[in-house]
């Protein structure tokens, strides 16, 4: 589920606590939970977001970019318009680097490599890879670690372009969706009781000192 999806059901409320990771005057770092909208569905019952919680307190707080509803983990949140205009350009220019950690089903014998397969929307909010319409994507990962028990496998994953649904798609389009994944997931879908998926860091430029900034939260699963 991707927080642009028109959302025409009610979602369950999210108990789990927002965790504000680090507080700086241009800009907040927080460690969101899963099953949380990164900003309100459409549906007016929708409104609980990162962005809605945030604002409570923080009300210049805005939304540079996005985690899909089931994915945790780390985002930056502008505090300003200057922040917001210089953190926005430093997504498009594909200068933030960030990185996921997954578990998926199956045993990855490469220790590393690069899926390289084009994405384009399909069917309701779901997306396909599609090689003739579909939009450059790659993504590159290595193993963490092999679980041959339990046939599973924990990914380290770096998105290089940033398309919905992007990671979940191509590691299901090689034979290893992620664990919990409701959307690609097919009988692994209730292998886990969440989305498996969790931004683990994040890398960018302070807009303010031009120093590097990097934040780094481990999963829970």
């Amino acid at each position: 589920m991707h927080a642009d999806v028109d959302q025409l059901f009610i979602l369950p409320p999210c108990q789990e606590e927002l965790l504000i990771l680090r507080e700086e005057q241009d800009f907040l770092l927080i460690n969101k939970p899963t099953r949380l909208l990164s900003v309100p569905g459409r549906h007016p019952q929708n409104r609980d977001s990162v962005i809605s919680r945030l604002q409570v307190e923080y009300p210049t707080a805005s939304i540079v970019h996005r985690l899909d509803f089931d994915t945790s983990g780390v985002m930056v949140i502008p505090l300003n318009k200057l922040a917001l205009s210089n953190i926005s350009k430093q997504f498009q220019a594909r200068t933030v680097s960030k990185h996921y950690t997954a578990v998926v089903a199956g045993i990855l014998t490469q220790d590393e490599g690069v899926i390289d397969l084009p994405i384009a929307a399909g069917e309701g909010p779901k997306y396909k890879i599609c090689l003739e319409r579909g939009k450059p994507s790659t993504t590159e990962y290595r193993v963490i670690s092999r679980d041959a028990q339990a046939n599973t496998t924990r990914v380290l994953l770096h998105p290089i372009t940033g398309r919905s649904h992007q990671l979940r798609l191509h590691l299901h389009a090689i034979g290893h969706p992620i664990l919990g994944c409701e959307f690609y997931g097919g009988e692994f879908a209730s292998a886990a009781e969440r989305l498996l998926l969790h931004a683990t860091d994040l890398h960018f430029t302070h807009p303010a000192s031009d120093a590097a900034v990097f934040i780094a939260c481990e999963p829970a699963f």
